[in-house]
């Protein structure tokens, strides 16, 4: 299968929907890309989708209950069209699910249709978030959950635990920064109330990392309230170590509890390393 392809690979696990050992493979509803699943804790399939032209479309929300042959009718995602983006390294909007299954959705705001949103500077690219209503049949109107962290490129996630907190997460250049990637740090804006409000954004952790620009990022919450934050570095601009952030106090702050070293001179998405330096740098086998 090719990269491109409009599929969304679902894994729907056996137990939660009676065939064990089987995988089905399912067309995301309309020709849609990048494609973003997850299934709660009742089995129920959420699905958001990229549509529309690359440099300014729209996210759409479907869902499929157990049991049921087909995803529900598409809900579009954002109320401001066009304010989404498929080019370079934009990876789509990221979807977590939260307490009692509401669904919670952030993306880089890099679309046509930003500049038309109000209060948005051109060169301020918002980090934007929304959240499906309390009786799940629309998505609030989006917001920038960005105060001053600007600097938004191939890396943004959402997480949401049972307990309602929401953690929106994203790397960006630190205020006065002049280093480039290697001043790049993760930031996150939190949420204690389903993502009604945000508390202004803070810095994950004061140890510097970096983080490769173009570079994805993803974050998680478990049942017991953990928060995890997933990210490529850039220290000194040639250490690239895929690092693992963990919050155990529902991310007042986050320790690196996990690297893994790879050195590359520049950002791995924009070159081909040769698998054999791969190997001899990173470890791998």
């Amino acid at each position: 299968m090719k990269i491109t392809t409009l599929t969304a690979i679902l894994f729907l696990f056996a137990r939660s929907f009676g065939f064990a050992g089987s995988v089905k493979l399912i067309p995301t509803p309309e020709g849609g890309i990048q494609p973003q699943a997850a299934v709660d804790a009742k089995g129920v399939v959420h699905l958001i989708y990229f549509k529309g032209d690359p440099k300014g479309g729209d996210i759409y929300y479907v869902r499929r209950e157990p049991g049921a042959e087909q995803f529900s009718s598409p809900i579009q995602v954002n109320r401001q069209p066009h304010t989404a983006m498929a080019l370079g390294t934009i990876r789509g909007a990221q979807l977590a699910v939260g307490r009692n299954g509401r669904v919670h959705v952030a993306w880089d705001g890099m679309g046509e249709g930003v500049a038309a949103m109000p209060g948005n500077a051109k060169e301020q690219h918002p980090l934007l978030y929304t959240r499906l209503n309390d009786t799940g049949t629309a998505f609030e109107p989006e917001r920038n959950v960005i105060t001053y962290a600007y600097g938004l490129d191939g890396g943004s996630s959402v997480a949401a635990d049972s307990q309602g907190k929401v953690y929106v997460t994203w790397h960006a250049a630190q205020p006065g920064n002049t280093n480039g990637e290697g001043g790049r740090a993760v930031f996150v804006a939190r949420s204690a109330d389903e993502g009604k409000t945000f508390q202004r954004e803070t810095l994950a952790t004061p140890k510097p990392t970096g983080a490769c620009a173009c570079c994805g990022m993803r974050a998680f919450a478990d049942s017991r309230g953990d928060v995890f934050a997933f990210y490529r570095a850039a220290h000194e601009m040639t250490n690239r170590d895929e690092t693992l952030l963990m919050s155990r106090n529902g991310g007042a702050d986050y320790q690196i509890v996990y690297t893994h070293p790879w050195k590359v001179a520049s950002c791995p998405h924009e070159q081909r390393v040769p698998v054999r330096e791969f190997r001899r740098d990173s470890g791998g086998g």
